[in-house]
């Protein structure tokens, strides 16, 4: 297996070349078979901000790919959270542990599997230019929203924090004078409700606003059949409520751009199904059932969710530069409690030891401001530069439950963790010729935190304390401090071979910023992990073909990088740690092409191969002691040795297929797409097991309708299907305590009634 990740960086360089030949030469075929005088049809050009500057995404010297539109939709339907573009787009993928919060993203197999709420990740989140550092933030549903970017590889120079692996990128729909909304609902499985709505519009000649709304709703549908705590329906809903209002102010070359946002979510957490992986193998076990668990703690299960911000946009255009000043306020509030080893005393299967657990974020402010001049010249030079600071204060409660006591409180930490950081930037473009233009950008970036952690003594009866866990008698304290600098900087250049085909080529290099892990309600020690850095390069090829009815983009990476941070999760505890490997190495490729196959029918194919390998034989990894577990890892003392083993939730090849139809009828428009998506396996943790590697992943969706217009309005009616074969398989799991799994949403059906006005 691991000889197979050892291939070499030619071959997947050819099959990448000979996957675009290939499908332009049969796409050519296609259109040339079509009849004499067909309309002929074109693909849009896509407009990206991937470089603070409003672009097109075909010449930009950056590894880019965007969702909107009808993929948007028909991805987002079945009330789906921020994961539906889980496997969507090439080297992308997101999970969680805990359900509808607290995302974790990763690019080209860079992520991080802390489950801590002040766990830093590779790949930032950017939501209306505001950069959504803590974890929770990044679990704000998306709704109302004009476009979805994701850049890969390290974007250090222009966006800074936390960007080693790339970005995702959020642009809400802006107001604007023009009176215009939608208003849209769907019903389907397990009595789902999910109603979306904007309206916006000029309030004076200079001011306008726009409103929007979302709410999501799903029935509880899990029973528990723990004996002696059997109840129906008791796990498995939630209800989500988000909101947004902007006003935008413009006038002469002065705009301002206030938005504020908030969101509520009350439901419960993803649930965790104990002994749920044969052992020796990694299926589910015969009879598995999804819709049902063996909790002793199931009636305590809760996740509830509070958050908002604010943010104010200004921007000034004066003789060929434009000023830009934004201002971020973030604050977000969870409290999450589970039955984390998914049984009960007794069964399903052997459970060494019980857990519940709850995880509070009862204080969180992060601010950020940037200021950023940009020049608009005419002549072939210019220049961004900037400032940017960032502040962000968590406060952490971890608290620990004695499930065989009716879930009294038995163990309590208090984190603190406050963190200031701040930059500077800048990049210069210069245009050498008509084909030949360059980028350099360089940053300097200053980050320091400071941690304490305090656990208490949690007596029988808590009116000892007053009833105030922070009067208790203190049983530990522990501090720790973390700073570090770093130059980040990244070269480009961009080379017309045709008037529809650019080269371009990237190197870049930048840090993620030290870290600092203090759980400690199982554990006495907190753990730190070192900055780590990485240096990439790729070069790709962008291209649209048969008259702007085809578009095909290549990209082949390499990236090496020093001292990552990686999270051992569980082992024998429920906890984490931190540490840092020696070097790792990532290669691949990634092909993203859109096609007008005819008038009615277009398609878009996607691919991506991504080989990661941890290069570190220093590295000893605590596992589970259990015969269930088959590790494949050499093993020292009981501790297994990673190196040469590739990063947790990094599958090798991640696949999209989508086809959309479309065909006037009647007064209207019979539309049905179409869309299947694949990831191959995965490792859960940073040791390899038989029982905790992913099957590969293949999931279709389908979404049919009618669209029609009357006068102002244009009314749409659909109906869809996610996991349409419903192919239910583990997607992560728990490994301190027993082969505890968490699997994907099952098959999910609903219909659809929108309506757009203007």
């Amino acid at each position: 297996m691991k000889a197979m990740k050892r291939s070499t960086l030619a071959t997947l360089i050819n099959a990448t070349l000979f996957s675009a030949v290939a499908g332009t030469s049969f796409f050519t075929l296609a259109a040339d078979e079509q009849a004499p005088g067909a309309k002929s049809n074109q693909l849009e050009v896509i407009q990206v901000t991937a470089r603070k500057r409003v672009e097109n995404a075909q010449e930009v010297p950056v590894a880019v790919s965007a969702l909107q539109g009808d993929k948007l939709d028909a991805y987002s339907s079945a009330g789906m959270d921020v994961r539906f573009m889980n496997a969507k787009i090439p080297s992308l993928s997101i999970e969680s542990s805990y359900g509808r919060t607290f995302p974790r993203f990763y690019v080209r197999g860079l992520g991080n599997t802390d489950f801590d709420l002040n766990a830093s990740q590779p790949v930032s989140l950017v939501v209306d230019d505001v950069v959504q550092e803590n974890a929770i933030l990044k679990g704000f549903p998306v709704f109302d929203v004009e476009r979805v970017e994701v850049l890969r590889g390290p974007q250090g120079t222009l966006f800074g924090r936390n960007t080693p692996a790339g970005l995702v990128k959020f642009d809400s729909v802006k107001p604007s004078q023009e009176f215009d909304g939608f208003s849209s609902v769907s019903y389907g499985t397990n009595n789902s409700i999910d109603f979306r709505g904007a309206v916006g519009g000029g309030l004076t000649e200079n001011l306008s606003a726009r409103v929007s709304v979302l709410w999501q709703g799903k029935d509880d549908y899990i029973d528990n059949r723990a004996p002696g705590f059997e109840q129906d329906d008791i796990l498995g809903g939630y209800t989500d409520r988000a909101a947004r209002i902007q006003f935008l102010y413009e006038k002469d070359d002065f705009s301002a751009l206030l938005n504020y946002h908030v969101r509520n979510m009350e439901g419960t957490p993803i649930p965790f199904y104990a002994n749920a992986i044969k052992a020796g193998s990694n299926e589910l076990v015969d009879g598995f059932d999804a819709d049902v668990v063996y909790h002793n703690a199931a009636a305590r299960e809760f996740q509830v969710v509070d958050s908002q911000g604010v943010s104010l946009k200004l921007e000034y255009d004066f003789a060929n530069h434009t000023l830009t000043s934004i201002t971020g306020w973030e604050s977000a509030e969870v409290n999450s409690r589970g039955d984390i080893d998914g049984g009960y005393v007794g069964g399903p299967g052997v459970i060494p030891y019980q857990s519940e657990s709850e995880s509070g974020l009862p204080d969180h402010n992060q601010y950020t401001q940037e200021l950023r001049l940009a020049s608009n010249f005419v002549g072939d030079f210019n220049y961004q530069a900037g400032l940017f600071y960032f502040d962000e204060s968590v406060t952490i409660e971890n608290f620990g439950y004695d499930t065989l006591a009716g879930g009294t409180l038995n163990g309590y930490v208090n984190q603190q963790q406050d963190t200031k950081a701040w930059a500077v930037f800048g990049s210069v473009d210069y245009t050498f010729s008509d084909d030949l233009k360059v980028t350099a950008g360089l940053r300097y970036s200053d980050d320091d935190k400071d941690f304490v952690a305090v656990r208490k003594f949690v007596p029988a009866d808590l009116s000892e304390c007053n009833f105030d866990l922070m009067q208790c008698e203190t049983d530990i304290i522990r501090t720790e401090d973390a700073s570090d600098d770093h130059i980040s900087w990244d070269l480009s250049a961009t080379y017309k071979l045709t008037d529809d085909m650019n080269l371009y080529g990237r190197i870049a290099n930048t840090f993620r910023a030290p870290s600092i892990q203090g759980r400690i309600t199982f554990s006495d020690e907190l753990t730190k992990a070192d900055s780590e850095t990485v240096t990439s390069y790729e070069t790709g090829i962008k291209s649209d073909v048969l008259d702007g009815r085809g578009r095909v983009n290549a990209t082949i990476f390499y990236y090496t990088m020093n001292d990552q941070q990686l999270t051992a999760v569980g082992g024998t505890t429920n906890t984490t740690s931190l540490l840092n490997a020696d070097k790792t190495t990532g290669y691949g490729f990634e092909l993203d092409t859109e096609w007008v196959l005819t008038d009615e029918l277009n398609a878009t194919f996607n691919l991506s191969y991504n080989n990661t390998e941890l290069k570190d034989d220093s590295i000893a990894i605590a596992v589970p002691d259990r015969p269930t577990l088959t590790i494949t890892d050499p093993m020292v003392d009981g501790n297994a040795i990673i190196d040469g083993n590739s990063l947790p939730h990094a599958p090798e090849w991640i696949s999209n297929l989508t086809l959309r139809y479309s065909k006037e009828l009647g007064d209207g428009e019979f539309f049905t797409y179409a869309d299947v998506s694949y990831r191959s396996e995965i490792n859960y943790f940073l040791y390899e097991s038989v029982e905790f590697e992913g099957k590969a992943l293949t999931e279709v969706g389908l979404r049919s309708g009618y669209a029609w217009s009357e006068g102002d309005y244009e009314y749409q009616v659909a109906v869809f299907a996610r996991n349409l074969f419903d192919k239910q398989q583990s997607i992560g799991a728990i490994d301190f305590n027993n082969n505890t799994a968490m699997v994907n949403e099952g098959r999910f059906v609903g219909a659809e009634f929108k309506v757009n006005f203007f």
